[in-house]
């Protein structure tokens, strides 16, 4: 089954269905909207941070594919990061572990298009105005690398869809993950969707001066790159060294250590650290398994610094998380 409604009518659902929630009673500008049976479960969480800066968190699963007709709009700036889900526009297609920057311009008419699916996004919105306040130079002239970013309405906006960067992902996590309410939620929110925000704008800025031109790697390369990960993961607790994992995917050092920063953007043992806290991180969802437990699964051997890369990854302590998915359940 498909569920066809106009952007108008989502927005008057949204209004007329009594569903929100106040999860924070210090924080009127913080407000939940529950989905309504008919479309899936979860919720939107819309947060104004200050004037001209948003925060809207999505978690929901939807029961089937919904599409909006959205017309032709003015736009502010958009910076939408899916951990989990996927859409298509008329610009864009968006999927897990990928993020869609939109300028300010005109959103063309198009049919926003959702499958059936489970997602988990963070998205900050920001006026033209917000942007040059931070960016932009005396005069609220941006960088040549962002100029883009700013377009009459009368024109289309921009749009770049790219995967989400390690970095970007650890944020993403740590905005879910906030622990404060009241004044010292919003201040740490907003510095965390701001810095979501500078690294997708930094991204940009090398792409647009053309930083990030690199060589293609071959077929040959890319294949054995990916067997080097592959290795790594099956040896979570005795990973191999650079040079050992080198010899056993037929590569040399230099082309390793290049080409998987090329392929998964970030550091071969980066990359294992980072998987080692995900894996973690899904085990203690499950509630099923004690922190120690856990720890030792994913190739830790001291608590004390499973604690703390588990804390600066995700915002909270292992034992904290596991504490919170127990009471959900």
């Amino acid at each position: 089954m498909t569920i066809t409604i106009s952007l108008q009518a989502w927005e008057d659902l949204q209004q007329e269905v009594n569903e929100t929630v106040q999860y924070d009673p210090f924080d009127p500008l913080d407000v939940t909207w529950q989905l309504p049976q008919l479309v899936g479960y979860g919720y939107m969480r819309w947060i104004e941070l200050r004037q001209g800066l948003e925060l809207e968190i999505t978690n929901f699963r939807l029961c089937d594919r919904l599409i909006l007709d959205c017309p032709e709009l003015p736009s502010r700036l958009k910076f939408h990061c899916h951990l989990s889900g996927q859409h298509e526009d008329k610009l864009t297609s968006v999927g897990d572990r990928e993020f869609a920057l939109y300028g300010s311009g005109l959103a063309p008419k198009e049919l926003n298009d959702g499958p059936r699916q489970k997602a988990l996004e963070v998205t900050v919105y920001m006026q033209p105005e917000t942007l040059r306040s931070f960016v932009g130079n005396s005069n609220g002239q941006l960088p040549v690398g962002l100029q883009q970013l700013i377009r009459p309405n009368e024109r289309e906006r921009y749009t770049r869809v790219a995967k989400i960067t390690p970095s970007m992902e650890s944020v993403m996590w740590q905005i879910l993950q906030c622990p404060f309410q009241g004044i010292m939620k919003r201040m740490y929110l907003e510095s965390k969707a701001l810095e979501l925000v500078s690294l997708v704008l930094g991204q940009e800025s090398e792409i647009q001066q053309g930083e990030r031109t690199i060589k293609p790697l071959n077929a040959g390369t890319l294949e054995r790159i990916h067997y080097a990960r592959t290795l790594l993961l099956q040896n979570l607790h005795q990973p191999p060294s650079l040079p050992d994992l080198a010899r056993q995917a037929q590569l040399n050092e230099y082309t390793l250590k290049r080409g998987f920063r090329q392929v998964f953007g970030t550091t071969v043992f980066a990359y294992l650290h980072k998987y080692r806290l995900e894996q973690a991180r899904q085990l203690l969802t499950t509630g099923q398994m004690a922190v120690s437990e856990v720890m030792k699964a994913v190739g830790f051997s001291d608590r004390h610094h499973f604690a703390a890369a588990f804390r600066k990854q995700f915002g909270v302590s292992p034992r904290e998380f596991l504490m919170r998915h127990k009471c959900s359940v």
